[in-house]
């Protein structure tokens, strides 16, 4: 009987935890709205709501070039990412390292890590300057930085111009090291996007020349 007992209190004291998890969900449902706040403008959502994809059709109007973007640089980010761009630990390497990957000391930059220049775009744009700095770059800004890291790493001209129609033009060093490449158009017949990791690596294509002013 005292075993029974035991066991019975035992299993009261496990629920208790259970139970005021329960209640204290239940309180928050039933919480009262205190109409604090407002709806985001539109202009406000398209700040955010600006991701670039590889093929670059969300791209913005703008241009600049690797010279225009190597006094931003050297105004925004060489406090972080080093002078041109070479690192400064804990902050990321933004130059150089192309071909490293499969060395036994492999360099993650934009080289060497990212098959798609719009890429580059894409983060600066969101995510750049970081946190506590204003995050005050306009289009013709980002293109200059994408331009200058490009540049710093030999893939374009100084004096190449990255638009919207020549950023998408530009070949990363390592555009065909991903695999699947192209990805599957469809998902394979149990409804996964299954990487096709079997597939023969497609030739490098000659790296193309952005169109310059």
């Amino acid at each position: 009987m005292r075993h029974t007992h035991l066991y019975i209190n035992c299993r009261r004291k496990s629920l208790l935890p259970v139970i005021a998890l329960l209640a204290c969900g239940t309180a928050v449902a039933q919480s009262p709205t205190y109409k604090v706040g407002r709806a985001p403008t539109a202009e406000e959502l398209r700040v955010w709501d600006n991701l670039v994809g590889p093929d670059g059709k969300e791209l913005p109007v703008g241009k600049g070039t690797a010279q225009e973007g190597a006094v931003i640089f050297a105004a925004k980010c060489a406090m972080c990412h080093g002078q041109d761009g070479v690192g400064n630990w804990p902050y990321a390497r933004l130059v150089g390292g192309a071909g490293t990957l499969n060395s036994p000391k492999p360099i993650k930059t934009p080289a060497s890590n990212m098959p798609y220049a719009t890429t580059i775009f894409d983060f600066i744009q969101r995510a750049m300057p970081a946190w506590p700095m204003p995050r005050n770059l306009t289009a013709d800004n980002v293109y200059a930085l994408t331009a200058f890291i490009l540049a710093k790493s030999g893939i374009i001209k100084d004096t190449d111009v990255m638009d919207k129609s020549s950023l998408v033009e530009v070949q990363m060093p390592n555009r065909h090291g991903f695999y699947p490449d192209p990805p599957p158009s469809t998902p394979d017949k149990d409804g996964f996007w299954t990487p096709q990791w079997g597939q023969a690596k497609p030739e490098a294509k000659p790296a193309a020349k952005p169109a310059a002013n």
